[in-house]
C-alpha cells in the first residue's frame, strides 16, 4: 500500500474527548460513533478492539479459497497481515500448502511470495486465534432458484464454535439483503457472545473481476456496512489496511443491497441489448456496429454487448435474486438434450463435472474445427486461433463478435 504506518484517527481517544465523539471519514458518509459507556465493559471491549485495527497490530483468517477467498488472502499477505486460509476441501488446502494455485489470478509466484505470512489448513481451530475473520463463500441458486445460503450458514456455525471477544466477523459473499443480520448473527450470538459486548460483525460484498490486470483486491472500492456502529467503524478500520478506498454505508443491509444493484444493473443492461440485437438483425443494421457508435457518446452512456446470456463467477442478480446459469454450460446442456454431439475447447477450463455434463476440453485442431458441423463461439479468449475458426470451419455462430473485433468474416459466420 506504500503506507508507512497506521493512520492517525480515534481510537486512542475513543470515549474520553469531553467535545464529544470522534468522526472519521475514509470515503462516503462520516461516521460518528456512540458513546457506549453503558455497559462499561462493552465500551471498553469496543475501544480495544479498534486500538487494535487502527494500530495495525491485527491478523486475519478467509474462510473460503475460491476466486474471492484466495486474492483476499494473497492481498493481505503483501499488506504485512499474517493470514490464515481455511477451506473444507483438503486437496484445495493441500495444493496450496504446497505451493500450487488453482486460480489463474493467484500464481505459484504469488504464494511463494506471501508464504512466509501465510498458512493454509482445513482445522477449524485455527480460526480461534485471528483477530478478523472474513467469510468468502460460495452462493449457488438451490432447486427452484431461491437463494441458497448454506454455505454462509455453515461458515458462521463453524465461526460460533471458535467465537472469543474481540472477533470481528465480515461476510463478503453475494447474498440478499437481511442476511448479516437475520441469518449471520443469530447463528454467531448461540456462542453466548454478544454483538457490540464480545464481537462484531459486517458486510463488504466482494468485487472481483477474474482475469482483469488492472484492477485487482487491493485497488477495487470497497463498500462496508456494520449490524452496528461499531461493526461499520471497525470494518472500514480493516479494509483502510490493504484497499485504497472503502466506502462507508448507514449498515449492513445498505451494503448488500448495493451489491444487488451492481449485478442487477449488469443484468438488465445485457438482457436490453440482447433484445435489441433481434431487432436489429430484423433490419438489417449490424449490433456490434450500433453499440460502437454509441459509445462514443462521453456522458450518460455505458455500452453492453450481446452474448449467450449472464454469465461469470459472481452470481447475476435481479431483484428478486433470481436465476444463475453459466451461459456456456447452458448452451451444452440444452445441445445435448436437442441429440448434439458436442465437444469444446477452453484453454481455461479443462474439464466440466456439473449439472448433469461431463466433458473434457478437446483441442483446437484443423480437423475438430472443419469435422463441426457448427462452431459456436460462446466466450473470447485471446489463446484461440480464430483466423483458423473463421477459415476452417464449415458454420460459425459467434454470439461474442469475437471474429469481428478481429476483422474477420465470411460466408460461414454469423454473428449475433
Amino acid at each position: 500500500m506504500g503506507r508507512d504506518g497506521p493512520p492517525r484517527t480515534f481510537a486512542k481517544t475513543f470515549g474520553r474527548d469531553p467535545r464529544g465523539p470522534p468522526r472519521y471519514s475514509g470515503g462516503g458518509r462520516s461516521l460518528s460513533l456512540p458513546s457506549m459507556r453503558a455497559p462499561a465493559l462493552a465500551a471498553q471491549m469496543i475501544e480495544r478492539t479498534l486500538e487494535k485495527l487502527e494500530s495495525w497490530s491485527w491478523d486475519a483468517a478467509v474462510i473460503g479459497l475460491g476466486y474471492v477467498g484466495l486474492p483476499l488472502v494473497v492481498t493481505m499477505a503483501r499488506a504485512g497481515i499474517n493470514v490464515v486460509g481455511y477451506d473444507v476441501d483438503p486437496i484445495v488446502v493441500e495444493h496450496l500448502a504446497s505451493g500450487r494455485s488453482h486460480l489463474d489470478d493467484v500464481t505459484a509466484e504469488d504464494l511463494a511470495e506471501v508464504a512466509p505470512r501465510t498458512r493454509f489448513t482445513t482445522e477449524p481451530s485455527t480460526l480461534a486465534s485471528p483477530d478478523v475473520l472474513f467469510i468468502c463463500v460460495p452462493t449457488p441458486l438451490a432447486v427452484g432458484k431461491q437463494p441458497d445460503v448454506s454455505f454462509i450458514t455453515g461458515a458462521a456455525e463453524e465461526i460460533t464454535h471458535e467465537l472469543r471477544a474481540g472477533h470481528v466477523v465480515i461476510l463478503e459473499s453475494t447474498t440478499y439483503p437481511g442476511t448479516t443480520e437475520s441469518t449471520v448473527l443469530p447463528i454467531l450470538e448461540r456462542s453466548g457472545l454478544a454483538l457490540d459486548k464480545d464481537f462484531l460483525l459486517a458486510y463488504s460484498p466482494e468485487r472481483v473481476d477474474p482475469g482483469n490486470a488492472s484492477f485487482r483486491t487491493s485497488n477495487i472500492p470497497r463498500v462496508v456496512g456494520g449490524a452496528s456502529e461499531a461493526s461499520t467503524k471497525a470494518a472500514e478500520l480493516v479494509y483502510l489496511r490493504f484497499v485504497e478506498k472503502v466506502h462507508v454505508v448507514p449498515n449492513a443491509r445498505t451494503a448488500e443491497m448495493a451489491k444487488l444493484l451492481e449485478n442487477t444493473f449488469r443484468w438488465v443492461n445485457i438482457a436490453l441489448v440482447n433484445e435489441l440485437s433481434f431487432v436489429a438483425r430484423a433490419i438489417g443494421v449490424n449490433i456490434w456496429d450500433v453499440i460502437e457508435a454509441a459509445a462514443t457518446k462521453p456522458f450518460g452512456f455505458m455500452p453492453f454487448y450481446p452474448g449467450p446470456g449472464v454469465g461469470g463467477h459472481c452470481i447475476p442478480l435481479d431483484p428478486f435474486y433470481l436465476q444463475w446459469a453459466a451461459p456456456a454450460l447452458e448452451c451444452i446442456r440444452g445441445l445435448l438434450a436437442g441429440g448434439a454431439a458436442v465437444t469444446y475447447a477452453d484453454p481455461h477450463v479443462p474439464s466440466v463435472r456439473e449439472h448433469g455434463v461431463e466433458l473434457d476440453a478437446a483441442p483446437l485442431t484443423a480437423p475438430a474445427i472443419g469435422g463441426a458441423d457448427c462452431v459456436l463461439i460462446l466466450t473470447d479468449h485471446d489463446a484461440v486461433d480464430y483466423n483458423a475458426v473463421a477459415q476452417g470451419a464449415q458454420l460459425v455462430v459467434d454470439t461474442r463478435n469475437a471474429l469481428g473485433r478481429r476483422g474477420l468474416s465470411g460466408g460461414n459466420v454469423r454473428a449475433l
